[in-house]
């Protein structure tokens, strides 16, 4: 049972894959994301409620940029464009050497007069004084060196999920984009404040708290640069 079992498990993959063999990736359907199965409200620390000050017979309010109207997102539900410019450099170099050398010698030269009677059980070339002799010697050399260089710019409409005690913003966008049987999909999510967003309602992501930027896909390029099944699983079990 136990063999069957992890034998269907990793056919699941395959039959996903066997299923969309002549036609393009499925897209994912528009949905609420506050209904995704993952979705978790945004619980913060807060600060005390303030009443806001409205000053007498003034046509200013207070947060907006305009006398008429604040095209800004504000509730939930209110769409903003959040700007992805990431560009991430990181370079690594590390060398390690260690080398050990040890010798030790063992013997009973004298131990409460038996030593003479291991003539009796060893031959009787033995000498007492020199029972056990090792030699040991170590050595060890390691060189790594990673480089990294990443550069993502992308434009996202996202969608305002809930709005805190305190004013801020939760918000989260996906954008799904075919190209032949290539998909591409890109997930952003975080906590933003008002003052943040520019008047053209756009957001930079590094303004985004607990901010969480996935970009991927899959299709039939992504596939074939993916390791087979049975590589990933050897990657992991053995221990060589």
């Amino acid at each position: 049972m136990r063999r069957l079992a992890l034998v269907l498990l990793l056919a699941l993959p395959a039959c996903e894959r066997l299923s969309e063999v002549g036609r393009a990736p499925m897209m994912a359907a528009m949905d609420n994301p506050t209904a995704a199965p993952g979705y978790q409200p945004v619980s913060m620390p807060m600060p005390a409620a303030q009443t806001p000050n409205h000053g007498g017979n003034s046509l200013w309010r207070p947060g907006s940029r305009t006398f008429l109207r604040d095209q800004r997102a504000a509730a939930v539900g209110d769409l903003i464009t959040v700007l992805v410019s990431i560009q991430d450099t990181a370079q690594l170099q590390n060398t390690t050497a260690r080398e050990r050398e040890g010798t030790d010698t063992i013997g009973l030269p004298r131990l409460f007069g038996l030593e003479s009677s291991l003539t009796r059980i060893l031959p009787n070339t033995i000498d007492p004084s020199a029972l056990v002799q090792t030699n040991g010697a170590q050595t060890t050399n390691g060189t790594g060196s990673v480089r990294r260089t990443e550069t993502v710019t992308l434009r996202l409409a996202a969608t305002v999920t809930q709005a805190l005690p305190n004013g801020n913003l939760v918000v989260a966008g996906r954008q799904q984009v075919r190209v032949n049987h290539e998909l591409r999909d890109l997930q952003v999510t975080g906590v933003i404040r008002p003052q943040d967003i520019g008047s053209d309602n756009t957001v930079r992501h590094d303004r985004l708290a607990e901010a969480r930027i996935a970009y991927g896909g899959r299709g039939t390029i992504s596939d074939v640069q993916a390791p087979r099944i049975g590589q990933q699983l050897l990657d992991i079990v053995s221990p060589f």
